[in-house]
């Protein structure tokens, strides 16, 4: 026997196992949320991001309706070119939401970048707003979320609550 044929390519024994395990539409979805600007161009993928593929269908996420409606024109392409790179119908629809395109970590500094750390209390917590925010908190096994919890509870106590606003009652008819 040649070694050829003894040995089979690692890609083509993963591809095997993916498709065996139903992986396939998973590493194509990966593939996806990796290499977006290659399908989709980068124009359209700055407005744009894959989210998952249920049922042959491909969710994408969308800035806005400008960019929702433009796309309902390039679906075909983008169709087209994802199945091709996966070398059978992976895709046979894809379904448009308005959303937020940035990605997890890009969300995450922008959080940090906009809100404080850490808000000045506006008044300090009443003893007793402390010990019942303690009880409140006490369920908590690690001790530092479980102080923290405990602060920000008893902070939410001491500040003054607005009574919230009524709606017009209509009259019954």
């Amino acid at each position: 026997m040649s070694p050829r044929g003894f040995f089979t390519p690692f890609g083509s024994v993963l591809a095997s196992l993916a498709q065996r395990y139903g992986l396939g539409t998973k590493l194509l979805e990966h593939k996806l949320h990796q290499h977006w600007e290659v399908y989709a161009g980068d124009a359209v993928a700055a407005h744009t991001r894959p989210d998952t593929i249920r049922f042959k269908k491909l969710y994408l996420l969308v800035e806005n309706s400008v960019w929702l409606q433009q796309l309902t024109f390039l679906k075909p392409a983008l169709i087209e070119r994802i199945n091709a790179s996966a070398g059978h119908t992976v895709v046979s629809d894809i379904v448009l939401r308005v959303g937020d395109v940035a990605l997890p970590f890009e969300r995450e500094n922008v959080a940090t970048a906009t809100v404080p750390a850490e808000r000045p209390a506006a008044t300090d917590p009443s003893d007793e707003a402390r010990s019942q925010a303690a009880a409140y908190a006490e369920a908590v096994t690690d001790p530092d979320l479980r102080t923290r919890l405990a602060q920000v509870i008893a902070q939410a106590l001491s500040t003054p609550q607005r009574p919230p606003e009524r709606e017009p009652q209509t009259p019954p008819h």
